[in-house]
């Protein structure tokens, strides 16, 4: 059965007439805006319909907190006094993160205006859409994917272009290259696909990028590279170095495997020109100096940080394999997450988690996402999860069973 690319316009507003050009100031602008009785000021209906960003489930004392991919470790005790130390509150931030930008410029060789600073790699993506699109535009990204990115896309309203996974819920690359128009301005493809978990080849994006408009942004979003263990996986800043793929910007953060989510602070590596269109759209001193001294810290200690990082990564396939054994279907997982695709039973076996003291996060219709966390929830997790597995209609797509 042939897949359907879903286009999602991002406005429905038009400008209805124009004074420019007469000397005449309209009263108003002519566009179409809600009238929604429960909204007290007009706004875009665009916006009026999108739900807020449904953060993943807090987590009691009791309980574990598998629903926001965060890092079980405790942030290590240098990178702790650092941010202590950190006492001049009552001074902005350098707007522009120079240290930490410095410091990334010469670890991956490019120049500091080839590094840009962000609260978080989504507040990045978030200016890049904006810099390029805007109505009538288009942004390509694989579903289903992050979920943030419909909502930027509607946010700048461009149409958003949802390109269906795989069967084995891996980005359609080929696909993705057949969807771009003259009206595509930006493209996001995330390795390890979140939530998912599967990565993009190297192989794969090189030929994808082959495809891909020279004058088209491709925007490759690797929150979770230091996860991946495949050896073929697509690496970012390999890519960029030498391969003159000038439209490519790479996305990490320090939220995950630096265990700085709390703080906020994530970076874009890609042309000087491109980021400063970002940086044009960014909300300034927006990165705070505890964030950017914390980020140095994490990169001085990085040794014993991605220690961490590995006992993670051995716990997930572990995690991942039992989960097979018990009768899922789990695609390969190489972030710090693994992915049940439980369908329209989701919601109902997200609440067995639940009431088991494990906050997972439902996709409602697509499947459950649990993060990998702390050594004790890993039993509970495969107890809850081999219980209803079972229970599941013989031909679902979630068994893996004969």
């Amino acid at each position: 059965m042939r897949k359907r690319i879903v286009r999602q316009s991002g406005t429905r507003s038009r400008r209805l007439g124009s004074c420019a050009g007469r000397g005449i100031r309209p009263a108003r602008r002519l566009v179409s805006v809600t009238d929604a009785p429960e909204i007290p000021v007009r706004v875009r209906p665009e916006v009026a319909a999108l739900p807020p960003y449904k953060q993943g489930k807090q987590a009691g004392a009791e309980a574990f907190k598998l629903s926001s991919n965060e890092n079980p470790f405790d942030p290590l005790p240098g990178v702790l006094e650092r941010v202590r130390a950190a006492t001049a509150l009552n001074r902005y931030p350098d707007a522009s993160a120079a240290r930490l930008r410095e410091r990334l410029a010469e670890r991956f060789g490019v120049t500091a205006d080839a590094v840009h600073i962000g609260a978080g790699s989504v507040s990045i993506l978030a200016q890049l859409v904006q810099a390029t699109s805007g109505p009538g535009d288009e942004v390509i990204f694989a579903w289903r994917s992050f979920e943030a990115y419909p909502w930027l896309a509607t946010l700048a309203g461009a149409t958003a272009v949802l390109v269906p996974l795989t069967d084995d819920a891996r980005h359609d690359l080929p696909a993705m290259a057949a969807a771009v128009t003259d009206r595509t301005r930006a493209i996001i493809v995330c390795s390890p696909n979140n939530p998912t978990g599967p990565v993009v080849t190297q192989p794969e994006f090189d030929a994808f990028i082959a495809r891909v408009p020279a004058d088209v942004l491709v925007i490759l979003d690797e929150a979770y590279a230091e996860f991946v263990t495949a050896a073929d996986a697509v690496d970012g800043l390999r890519t960029l170095g030498g391969t003159g793929h000038a439209n490519v910007v790479v996305l990490r953060t320090f939220s995950k495997a630096y265990g700085l989510a709390g703080l906020r602070v994530g970076y874009a590596v890609g042309h000087p020109r491109i980021l400063d269109a970002a940086r044009s759209t960014a909300i300034p001193l927006s990165v705070t100096a505890l964030a950017e001294e914390a980020a140095l810290a994490s990169l001085d200690v990085e040794d014993e940080l991605i220690a961490h990082v590995g006992v993670i990564s051995e716990r997930r396939d572990r995690l991942a394999a039992a989960l097979r054994d018990a009768g899922w279907r789990v695609p390969d997982a190489q972030g710090n997450f693994v992915w049940l695709p439980a369908g329209d039973e989701t919601l109902a076996l997200a609440e067995a988690f639940d009431a088991a003291g494990l906050i997972v996060r439902p996709f409602a219709g697509d499947g459950i996402r649990i993060s990998v966390g702390e050594e004790e929830s890993v039993e509970k997790v495969l107890r809850i999860a081999e219980s209803v597995v079972r229970g599941l209609p013989e031909g679902h797509s979630g068994r893996g069973l004969a």
